[in-house]
């Protein structure tokens, strides 16, 4: 029986992060989530093939999550918060789904949702509490669902026109929802222990 596998195709620019110095970083996501990684430093292909060994076949997702995380120019500590915490998830906006290859409307919005010296990226950042990357054609998002949710509903506002302030008044607005949240959480099971 084969043995279950995943193929990514990342920048060859990214390859290098991914195998990390002297392997480090393919050999961290190799143990943590039990699988062989078979990198293809021509064109960037990653195979990714899940060990009989590994306690969980989930594993083979978040290897492929990690994987095209770091791809997707996040740095492998953030990529691998993904590992840390079962609540976290890596989605990412392709532009190029949106705008075609339309190169000029791709800058034109990567600009908006990077802002002047990364200020709006950095407010997205700070009132989501996720991460967020904007590189090539491609925006990527890594934290809890909710917080991955609220950071995508600000970047496709940015897509859409709306105007930066009108963003970040919605963020408040999420971060004070989210918050609200978590304190009834915390009321309700809180006091269970």
């Amino acid at each position: 029986m084969a043995k279950p596998n995943a193929f990514v195709r990342i920048p060859k620019e990214r390859i290098g992060v991914l195998v990390g110095p002297e392997g480090k970083v393919k050999r961290d996501i190799e143990e943590q989530l039990h699988v062989e990684l078979n990198v293809e430093s021509e064109d960037g292909g990653v195979e990714i093939t899940l060990s009989e060994k590994a306690p969980d076949p989930s594993l083979l997702f978040k290897a492929k999550d990690v994987v095209t995380a770091i791809g997707r120019g996040f740095t492998p500590e953030n990529a691998f918060r993904i590992l840390r915490n079962e609540d976290t998830v890596f989605d990412f906006v392709d532009l190029r789904a949106i705008f075609g290859r339309s190169e000029s409307d791709i800058k034109r919005v990567k600009g908006r949702i990077i802002g002047m010296n990364g200020k709006t990226r950095k407010t997205i950042e700070e009132l989501t509490e996720a991460d967020v990357v904007v590189y090539g054609h491609t925006v990527g998002l890594i934290g809890t669902f909710e917080q991955v949710d609220a950071a995508r509903n600000a970047v496709q506002m940015l897509i859409q026109g709306s105007q930066h302030h009108t963003v970040y008044n919605f963020l408040q607005k999420k971060r004070r929802e989210l918050k609200k949240q978590e304190l009834e959480l915390w009321e309700k099971f809180g006091d269970e222990k």
